[in-house]
């Protein structure tokens, strides 16, 4: 065999041999460390693919935003322990990561060693800002840890390769004293609530009743001047009448005829006789001759 030739496999055989650590492929979102016999280089590899030099070994970093989830006990300055559950949104720095891995690790390695105990540091700390436990509802103190605990791991973490994007309260439990004497007085208020709404719907129906009752007592009023117009109006008619008959003795005897006449015209109306001897044998005419011999 020729010299080329068994150059040419030599070849051959190491490019299948060490051929894919000539390249590195960096995922999307992660930056890759290298490292040439046990020395890590300053420089890591973005995302993408780079032809390197295949004496290096590699250590991947995921940069992308993540979600740690912490809870600590705040003591206030009421000596009371309260519950404080936080989410911090923090991720690995891309230019620091070889700095990261050379003081501490991988990504899990600087989690656990800078970000969760300061986290749980700061967060016990802000209870000597909070006067009393209750506090912690008030949305102006809500606010103001947020910030606070944003800024403060933020200065904290930056140098150590951690930037820390924001933190959110995500729950508050209260000690158990203290959210009893919330239950006992929420329960206090709703009850006089309830009482105050009782007293506005008694209130409205007593004003409805006194409604109802002047709306009666007016109608009563009304009825009782129209009984009083139609007497005025009958004694009106029965004086006229009476200053009638004074006047012509005649009167009662043309209203008796006119009585007669509609007698005669009801076939049911029946006409008894008087003494035919008599001046006036027919009903109702005798009436007023006293008055016309007065």
């Amino acid at each position: 065999m020729s010299p080329r030739i068994t150059i040419l496999i030599a070849i051959a055989l190491l490019l299948l041999m060490f051929g894919q650590r000539f390249i590195k492929i960096v995922p999307p979102g992660h930056v890759s460390v290298p490292i040439l016999f046990g020395e890590v280089q300053k420089t890591p590899k973005p995302a993408g693919l780079h032809v390197v030099n295949p004496l290096l070994s590699w250590e991947d970093f995921d940069t992308r935003e993540k979600t740690l989830k912490e809870s600590a006990q705040v003591p206030t300055r009421d000596q009371l322990q309260t519950k404080l559950d936080v989410s911090v949104q923090w991720r690995i720095i891309p230019a620091m990561a070889p700095e990261v891995f050379t003081k501490v690790g991988n990504t899990e390695q600087a989690k656990a060693i800078y970000l969760i105990p300061k986290v749980r540091s700061m967060v016990r700390e802000q209870g000597t800002t909070i006067e009393n436990a209750e506090d912690f509802f008030l949305e102006e103190t809500r606010a103001r840890l947020e910030i606070s605990l944003t800024e403060g791991l933020r200065d904290y973490l930056a140098p150590l390769g951690i930037r820390v994007n924001a933190v959110l309260i995500r729950d508050i439990n209260l000690p158990k004293v203290l959210s009893d004497a919330i239950e006992q007085k929420k329960e206090r208020e709703q009850a006089g609530e309830r009482q105050k709404a009782e007293l506005e719907r008694f209130r409205t129906e007593q004003q409805q009743q006194v409604a109802q009752a002047d709306a009666k007592r007016q109608a009563a009023e009304q009825e009782a001047e129209q009984i009083r117009v139609l007497a005025s109006a009958k004694a009106d008619e029965i004086r006229l009448i009476n200053d009638a008959v004074a006047r012509n003795p005649a009167y009662i005897k043309l209203q008796a005829l006119e009585a007669l006449k509609a007698m005669a015209k009801d076939p049911a109306a029946k006409l008894y006789f008087m003494d035919s001897n008599s001046a006036m044998p027919l009903p109702l005419l005798h009436m007023g001759d006293n008055q016309g011999k007065q």
